[in-house]
């Protein structure tokens, strides 16, 4: 029997987790089941089940993915050591393609509520959400560094704070519609009294 290529394995999976977004977005992610998943990826129940052997495991791959490549752009911008009201402008900027149709970010509000009812989900959004926070950190540690913040600053307390308003930023958008992204930079340029 042939060995099935890794391109093949890495394909299949994207089509069962691209059949798992479209049921979170059109059912909700508590009212969808494997069932429902196994019918919009077309695949049968032996083949979701070879790469996924529970909705838990699918959506902590989408929660990996939708985390793991903001947390990458977080890094990206921390790495670049600029003044920290540019990194926040970016890491914001980073957020507007997530928002509408085909982001991550529908998804990810899913995620968000579940966790609340659902100890193993809230485990996930635990791990992911936490990693993010430690990349910010790393943000503020060069404020710190650069004498942009007074060497006494509560690094952790500050990146919490800051860190608040990453998904803040995204809730509104996805819940209001609002405000534009250089609407809510200008009023974070003026909590943080820089310019």
């Amino acid at each position: 029997m042939p060995r099935v290529s890794e391109e093949h394995l890495t394909a299949r999976r994207e089509q069962i987790l691209a059949a798992a977004r479209t049921c979170f977005l059109s059912k909700g992610l508590h009212n969808t089941s494997m069932q429902d998943l196994i019918q919009e990826a077309g695949l049968s129940v032996g083949a979701v089940y070879r790469y996924f052997k529970s909705k838990h495991e699918i959506i902590n791959a989408i929660a990996m993915t939708v985390a793991g490549g903001f947390q990458q752009h977080i890094d990206a911008v921390a790495a670049e050591r600029l003044p920290m009201i540019e990194s926040i402008e970016q890491i914001i900027t980073g957020l507007d393609p997530q928002i509408g149709p085909g982001g991550s970010l529908p998804i990810a509000l899913q995620i968000w509520a579940e966790a609340t009812l659902d100890p193993a989900i809230g485990e996930i959004v635990k791990e992911r959400y936490t990693g993010m926070r430690l990349s910010l950190q790393a943000v503020v540690e060069h404020s710190v560094q650069s004498g942009e913040l007074p060497p006494d600053t509560d690094v952790a307390g500050v990146t919490s704070a800051l860190y608040s308003l990453i998904p803040g930023y995204a809730l509104q958008r996805l819940l209001t519609g609002g405000p534009d992204r250089d609407t809510y930079l200008a009023g974070v340029r003026a909590l943080l009294h820089r310019g």
